[in-house]
């Protein structure tokens, strides 16, 4: 089963390398890919009878890094999430670095 998002605040590869650790993490993904110029997440997880909880797990994830799918939030909510994003971001550059 698969799942395909629209997320805001990607910006570069280390906001690309935090997603796909972070949702690659979480239990049954398989296989994790981001698309930074489109702002796309797509994830592959194997089990389809959990698939409805599997993929709220992931948008929950992907709004805990700031990532949260497009449209979903405003105001505030998205300033918070772009901040988190900040910081996502420089976490998956160091562990680039790494």
């Amino acid at each position: 089963m698969n799942i395909q998002v629209s997320v805001e605040n990607i910006k570069c590869g280390g906001c690309a390398n935090r997603i796909r650790k972070q949702l690659q993490a979480l239990e049954g993904v398989q296989s994790v890919s981001v698309d930074v110029e489109q702002g796309v997440v797509s994830a592959t997880f194997s089990d389809e009878n959990e698939g409805d909880e599997l993929c709220s797990q992931i948008l929950a994830q992907l709004a805990k890094m700031g990532y949260p799918e497009s449209g979903s939030v405003a105001g505030l909510k998205a300033a918070g999430a772009k901040a988190k994003s900040f910081v996502s971001c420089a976490v998956g550059r160091m562990s680039d670095e790494n």
